[in-house]
């Protein structure tokens, strides 16, 4: 498919923003703020940063290089290069897929929070924070904001490359950024919010170099960039020729960086300042959060700004793993971009619901598991079997099975760029970045 019958982002800036709103999410300002605040800090947000640079980065120049090369969806990508490596690209549809039935739903939680700090009994109840948490989860409501968030997610897809993707990231990705801005500026007055600054930006060596913490930063940093499961793949198809792959990476990964600090820097003196503990796990936004907004002036507005935040960052990645099924059901299967956006959003509601609906117990082969729910299902698959199963078979794709010269002239491109780096990037992509993915793959699984 030639670049010229196919959409694209209008100029460079636009697709390092399309870029940044896949990876910046839920990942980044929900669960980073509660990994550092369990793995001492500073001392996980140091060991954070060399991970990205070290996995995240190289993964997602790979990722550029296909999509960029080919100009198709994941699968047509990778068939287009190797036919037998088609399976690669199947591999990030599936993950896609299977992050649809629970990702929305995560999601729609954000969409509770805003209303009903604004509307509902948020501030108002007796009921505990938890308490009100444990109810919502339980009401027709979860399912009706997952369909709205699903919806909303449609809407954008639906307009196309141009009019809808590239246009909604350029305002929901400085909104992002300005929100987060005003609410660590709003912090920073807390009494007591200085001992939040100390944990978070003065590292514990001891804990920075202890196992469990480099494991999980490996973790967070490859699962916080987006990177594989197609997305990358699928929005490097609609790059320009003459967009720089390098830089576009390393200003995703700054820019993926940077609010992850930034909600560290609203999140941390918050939850100091109201003599909370910063280790409170994936509660931290929903349930401890809250008790720190009730304290404060205008608790209702200041929860709305917040969940504001969280809803931008969620739909931003919403539309990346949207697209994905979208390109694949259009491309591989001749359906107009309507129809596809249609069928995906369709399976979406239907694995959501799934996931709403079904919780069971395993009793097979010696194999003992309660309460198991979809939702668990699709998030262990994805995060500990899909995700590192594609990043590391597309460093093997791009480092071994595809010519040094097909990476060298997307750095490059085709020579109009120096690329300095090239050969730290290749020695990476081969051997440093492989090793460490299997690291996080059978630790994942529970190997060692």
């Amino acid at each position: 498919m030639s670049e010229l019958k196919r959409a694209s982002f209008g100029g460079k800036i636009s697709a390092i923003l399309v870029a940044a709103g896949s990876a910046i999410g839920l990942g980044s300002i929900w669960r980073f703020p509660y990994m550092a605040g369990e793995y001492g800090g500073a001392a996980f947000l140091l060991v954070y940063l060399l991970c990205v640079f070290v996995v995240g980065i190289p993964v997602m120049l790979a990722e550029f290089s296909v999509g960029r090369n080919t100009h198709m969806n994941a699968v047509g990508g990778f068939r287009s290069l190797s036919r037998p490596w088609r399976w690669l690209g199947y591999n990030g549809v599936l993950g896609a897929l299977f992050i649809s039935g629970y990702y929305y739903v995560v999601a729609g939680w954000s969409l509770e929070y805003l209303v009903s700090s604004l509307f509902g009994p948020l501030y108002s109840s007796s009921e505990s924070f938890t308490d009100q948490f444990a109810a919502f989860q339980l009401s027709p409501r979860q399912a009706i904001y997952t369909v709205i968030f699903i919806l909303l997610t449609h809407l954008i897809i639906v307009r196309g490359v141009e009019k809808g993707i590239e246009k909604a990231s350029k305002v929901m990705m400085p909104a992002l950024f300005i929100i987060l801005i005003v609410m660590a500026v709003r912090v920073a007055f807390m009494p007591n919010a200085a001992e939040g600054y100390r944990f978070f930006l003065s590292p514990d060596f001891s804990k920075a170099f202890a196992p469990e913490t480099i494991f999980t930063a490996i973790g967070q940093a490859f699962f916080s960039l987006s990177v594989g499961m197609g997305c990358m793949v699928t929005y490097a198809s609609y790059f320009k020729s003459d967009n720089n792959l390098t830089g576009t990476s390393m200003s995703v990964a700054l820019l993926t960086l940077l609010v992850a600090v930034l909600a560290g820097l609203v999140i941390f003196p918050a939850v100091f300042s109201a003599g909370l503990e910063p280790a409170e796990g994936a509660s931290l936004i929903f349930i401890t959060l809250p008790e720190i907004f009730k304290d404060m002036p205008f608790a209702g507005l200041w929860s709305a700004v917040f969940f504001i935040l969280l809803t931008l960052a969620s739909l931003t990645s919403t539309i990346s793993f949207h697209e994905v099924l979208t390109a694949y059901f259009a491309e591989e299967h001749k359906l107009s971009r309507r129809n596809a956006t249609r069928l995906t959003s369709g399976l979406s509601i239907a694995l959501c619901m799934l996931t709403l609906a079904f919780t069971f117990d395993i009793d097979w082969a010696g194999i003992k598991l309660e309460n198991i729910s979809f939702f668990e299902i699709f998030d262990y698959t994805t995060a500990n079997i899909l995700m590192p199963l594609g990043g590391l078979l597309t460093c093997i794709f791009v480092g071994w099975v595809m010519k040094p010269s097909f990476l060298k002239n997307e750095m490059t491109n085709y020579g109009s760029l120096r690329g300095r780096a090239f050969g730290l990037l290749l020695f990476t992509l081969r051997y440093v970045t492989p090793l460490l993915i299997i690291y996080i793959f059978i630790k994942n699984l529970g190997i060692i």
